[in-house]
């Protein structure tokens, strides 16, 4: 057993199994052995892939939609893009090359990085430097400054923990770690919810983010309070299902999520449907969710994609049009393009947004 694995198993110990939600927490953020503290996760020698990564295309089409999106939210002055949980820096890296043509954004930009990580820090900043505009970093999302912005949140809601309900005999019961000869086991709580009262069959589990849905609830209230959008792109479903989708990445494929705490990567798909809810709760408008497919040809994705062919190599147009469609493809429900959803946030009097154009036309 790894070192964080024995610390979890000498507070299992002392104070009784603890909630799924808890073991994500410390397994994702310990100090100085979570994952995101102790390790590197991104790209092909990482544990999973995003989309900045796969192409250039996808933070250049972002940073675009955030201009057009300023200018339909009133475009007050200066303008403001943030990032949550920006991995390596790509997306706002290539977002801002190619926010250089959108001059009256550009030009009096300030941009705000939410990260955690000292490490995933320190690598934005080599990243960013000599992009042209002052770039600053808190380490949550209640420093961002009270002023209006184009949030983007890629692939950061799937990676907050969740909590888990297991309808059992007593009623639904809060699922539970336990650690049992020697190694950690689910179970559930001895005490029901009283305030669960879904109609399920046992051993049916209910999967709730509560941490997504009180940070929607913060983003969308900022957006309604200053005016600006919030872009959120992640895997999820559109829909608020039973079952449960905790999940664990290491080396590109899936692990037991009990097995080595902090060293895979911890998630769970995002319930869109939930967010939706908060923020329009907050009294914001949300447009979507839509796939990422959809999204990312409304906005241009094959056009950015022919241009760049035009000036490249035979090789090079084989790697842009395989990540094309990698980032697009919807031909199973697993595919990128299927599997990822995109929803904006924006205040009620903003009708209408790039990406999203057709659902609110239809």
């Amino acid at each position: 057993m790894n070192l964080l694995g024995e610390e979890l198993a000498s507070i299992i110990a002392q104070e009784g199994p603890i909630s799924v939600e808890r073991y994500m927490s410390i397994c994702l953020g310990h100090p100085t052995m979570g994952y995101y503290t102790a390790h590197d996760p991104f790209g092909s020698g990482g544990d999973f892939v995003t989309s900045p990564e796969i192409s250039q295309m996808f933070g250049e089409l972002v940073g675009l939609w955030a201009a057009e999106a300023w200018t339909l939210c009133g475009g007050p002055q200066p303008s403001r893009l943030a990032e949550l949980g920006p991995g390596r820096g790509l997306l706002m890296a290539d977002a801002l090359r190619a926010l250089r043509v959108a001059k009256s954004f550009f030009s009096t930009l300030e941009v705000t990085m939410v990260e955690t990580s000292r490490k995933l820090v320190a690598e934005q900043q080599a990243r960013l430097i000599g992009v042209g505009r002052p770039v600053a970093w808190v380490d949550n999302i209640e420093k961002l400054p009270p002023a209006p912005a184009i949030v983007l949140a890629n692939e950061f809601f799937d990676a907050l923990p969740v909590r888990h309900y297991v309808k059992t005999d007593r009623g639904w019961c809060e699922r539970q770690v336990g650690f049992v000869d020697g190694r950690f086991v689910f179970g559930a709580a001895p005490d029901p919810e009283p305030y669960l009262k879904a109609d399920a069959p046992v051993g049916s589990i209910v999967e709730v983010c509560a941490m997504a849905q009180r940070m929607m609830t913060r983003l969308a209230v900022d957006v309604v309070t200053h005016g600006g959008a919030l872009l959120v792109i992640d895997y999820g479903h559109t829909e608020t299902v039973l079952g449960e989708t905790l999940q664990a990445m290491r080396h590109h494929a899936f692990v037991d999520p009990l097995e080595n705490p902090g060293e895979a990567d911890l998630t769970a798909h995002v319930d869109f449907a939930a967010l939706g809810r908060a923020a329009r709760a907050a009294g914001a408008r949300v447009h979507g969710p839509v796939t990422q497919g959809a999204f990312l040809n409304q906005i241009g994705i094959g056009r950015r994609a022919e241009a760049l062919t035009r000036k490249a190599t035979l090789a090079q147009q084989i790697e842009i049009n395989a990540s094309l469609k990698r980032l697009t493809s919807e031909a199973a429900p697993t595919d990128m393009g299927a599997l990822f959803k995109v929803m904006a946030v924006t205040r009620r009097d903003v009708e209408t947004l790039p990406g999203f154009l057709e659902l609110e036309n239809a």
